[in-house]
C-alpha cells in the first residue's frame, strides 16, 4: 500500500515500482498478522482514531516528499556525528 501510494501520488503508473517489494522466506515465530485492538482506548478514554488507516499512509507519504531537506538530514547519517559529540 505504501509503494502504491508513493506512485500515485508522484504521478507514476499504478505498480510501477511494485519490484521494490522482495518478499522473505518467513521465520519461526514470526507473526502472521498484526493488529490493534483499540477497544481499551475508546472505553477509558474515549480516543478514536482520527483517520483511516489509507488517509493516514498517503498523509505521511506526502509529508516525506514536502520535507526532502529533513529527510536527506535524516539519512544521511550526520545524526550520529551529534550523538558521538553528546554522549562519547
Amino acid at each position: 500500500m505504501l509503494i502504491r501510494t508513493a506512485d500515485r501520488v508522484l504521478g507514476r503508473p499504478e505498480g510501477a515500482d511494485d519490484d521494490l517489494i522482495t518478499f522473505v522466506t518467513d521465520r519461526k515465530g514470526h507473526d502472521m498478522r498484526y493488529a490493534i485492538d483499540s477497544t481499551k482506548l475508546k472505553e477509558e478514554l474515549g480516543w478514536e482514531p482520527s483517520l483511516q488507516f489509507e488517509e493516514g499512509i498517503e498523509k505521511t507519504v506526502r509529508w516525506y516528499l514536502d520535507n526532502q531537506e529533513w529527510l536527506d538530514n535524516v539519512t544521511s547519517g550526520d545524526y550520529l556525528k551529534y550523538y558521538e559529540k553528546m554522549y562519547k
